[in-house]
């Protein structure tokens, strides 16, 4: 999020009127609802999380034990197996 002067943002006379309820302080004015992009969309941390998740279900599959996956992707027996259930229960 970019913080914007409001002088240089907003047409004299709106900003008049803001100047009614809120002077000198930070205000945040949200995007319009169909404008928000949901979680790691913007930056890719979805998808990546995504081909993460099928890497661990596919090498699962495959035989590597729990333990296994745990080392390889530094996370816990219980993430792994929720992702494995989530994975599974999609595919």
């Amino acid at each position: 999020m970019q913080y914007k002067n409001g002088k240089e943002a907003l047409p004299p006379r709106l900003l008049k009127e803001i100047q009614k309820y809120i002077q000198g302080e930070l205000i945040y004015i949200p995007k319009e609802g169909n404008q928000r992009a949901g979680w790691g969309e913007v930056n890719g941390s979805r998808a990546l999380i995504a081909q993460r998740n099928k890497a661990i279900f596919q090498a699962y599959s495959e035989g590597k034990s729990l333990e296994e996956l745990e080392q390889m992707y530094n996370l816990s027996n219980d993430s792994i197996r929720k992702i494995i259930y989530k994975t599974r229960s999609i595919s």
